[in-house]
């Protein structure tokens, strides 16, 4: 039976084994934050005894961890980065993956997110990273404008060459 244990700052899901010097746990995935499909598939893959994900999400439910049931798809993320950022691949798998995408179902992009499909494929961190810099330019474009200065208060009333304001007799 595999559990989650908190390490630091991220979670491992292990499992318990026995050795000829005694029982080891033996980590099956690692993941920080959220519990997704994609770590339990992982630890599945490698787990030696029975392995049951759906005790694993209770355990993480029971500890306040979070679970999500999407997926973050890395592995075409990482693709998709690669091939934007101009990597050629090998012909017989540019043939492999038109005929394995053909039969899936698309959802074509609005225009107007086109530009955004190369965040898509960025990291967290990257995306964090750029986030910050953006938030950190406007502050100090904020904060170099300077204060805007108010008029002083006249002291005397301003003359005017328009209509006199009493007729004259």
């Amino acid at each position: 039976m595999a559990s989650i244990r908190k390490q630091q700052s991220t979670y491992e899901i292990r499992e318990c084994r026995s050795t000829e010097l005694g029982p080891r746990q033996y980590t099956l995935a690692t993941f920080k934050k959220v519990l997704t499909p994609e770590v339990l598939e992982e630890a599945a893959g490698r787990a030696q005894r029975p392995f049951d994900p759906q005790a694993l999400i209770a355990a993480a439910r029971a500890r306040g961890i979070p679970v999500t049931h999407q997926r973050s798809w890395a592995s075409a993320r990482r693709l998709l980065r690669e091939l934007r950022g101009g990597r050629i691949l090998e012909p017989s798998l540019v043939a492999l993956l038109k005929r394995a995408l053909a039969a899936m179902e698309e959802r074509p992009l609005p225009p107007h997110l086109a530009a955004a499909a190369d965040w898509l494929a960025q990291s967290e961190a990257s995306r964090g990273k750029a986030l910050r810099g953006l938030l950190r330019a406007a502050s100090r474009v904020a904060h170099s404008r300077a204060p805007r200065r108010e008029r002083p208060a006249e002291p005397f009333p301003r003359f005017s060459s328009g209509k006199p304001a009493f007729p004259a007799s």
